[in-house]
């Protein structure tokens, strides 16, 4: 009865906050520069560098825009993204609910200039976000069975989908806000990432786990069936003190699959170690009282031996 009572209290208290950041005003718009560009005529140039200054580099002249208006891969690239993007309502309606949830847990947040752009598939730079102007390239998200990824890997391929964007405008921001002086062992990554993840929790919860991480449900399924063992191999191999640079391609960065050098590692998904980081920071968090900014300015090792972790088992 009185973990019932505990859990409708809780239930109530997230209820309640969720109204009161739905109620947060915004100014926020977002900016169509892929659709501007890919409508605009040679004698439109000035104008466009005048307004968007920040997307033409001086280096190039205006013979450069006026041959890529005219660039046959540019009209697939825009007629591509229309067909995905081509009701943008429910892409803005999610970037505004993060943007909401944002600024209550960062009250003096002022909303950036959004702009979209098409990047010719950079996907090592979906999203960039500076203090004032974010730029997100929605070529970038056009659905894993897209011809202009068929040369990708799959593991690639699986993230450039529309369901991704969110996640990496979070990503994004999260990157500017944690702080760890060095991270030279295993444990630095795990933590770093965790705060990543422990970011989205509370930016994006309307996104599913298994978005927030980038698998697929079936990744997410096997990573939490098997946290204890990726856990119990972590301690029994004596990683997380490891100054091996390699354990970050085996475990942290993105990859078909986490290299245990077991059978089951063509069972795993890639980034396990970033898991594990995520449920280190969630029982830091459960078990001590501390403001969501000194977490993200702490120390791996402190915030480890506090965190009284427990993997599922």
């Amino acid at each position: 009865m009185f973990l019932l009572i505990i859990c409708v209290f809780s239930c109530q208290n997230s209820s309640t906050i969720e109204k009161e950041i739905a109620n947060i005003k915004l100014d926020l718009q977002i900016e169509r520069f892929d659709q501007i560009f890919g409508s605009s005529k040679p004698s439109d140039v000035p104008e466009l560098k005048q307004n968007y200054p920040f997307l033409f580099s001086e280096k190039f002249a205006d013979s450069v825009w006026i041959r890529r208006m005219d660039d046959p891969i540019q009209h697939l690239l825009n007629s591509a993204v229309d067909s995905v993007f081509k009701d943008f309502s429910s892409t803005e309606a999610e970037i505004t609910s993060f943007y909401q949830h944002f600024k209550y847990h960062n009250k003096a947040f002022k909303v950036p200039r959004l702009v979209t752009v098409l990047s010719d598939v950079d996907y090592r730079n979906k999203v960039i976000v500076t203090d004032s102007i974010v730029l997100i390239a929605l070529d970038n998200y056009l659905g894993e069975d897209h011809e202009f990824y068929a040369s990708f890997y799959d593991y690639i391929k699986q993230n450039l989908d529309k369901s991704q964007l969110l996640p990496d405008l979070a990503t994004a921001y999260a990157e500017q806000l944690i702080f760890q002086s060095k991270r030279s062992i295993f444990l630095d990554e795990l933590i770093y990432f965790g705060k990543q993840l422990y970011l989205k929790d509370l930016w994006i919860p309307f996104k599913e786990n298994h978005e927030k991480i980038g698998y697929t449900i079936d990744q997410y399924q096997w990573t939490e069936a098997n946290e204890f063992y990726i856990w119990q191999y972590f301690v029994e191999k004596e990683l997380l003190y490891d100054t091996n640079k390699k354990l970050l391609s085996r475990f942290i960065t993105p990859a078909p699959f986490s290299r245990f050098n077991l059978e089951l590692d063509s069972e795993s998904p890639g980034r396990v170690g970033q898991y594990i980081g995520w449920q280190i920071i969630k029982s830091y968090m459960k078990n001590n009282p501390t403001s969501l900014f000194k977490m993200l300015q702490m120390e791996a090792v402190e915030i480890f031996n506090n965190a009284k972790f427990k993997p599922k088992k």
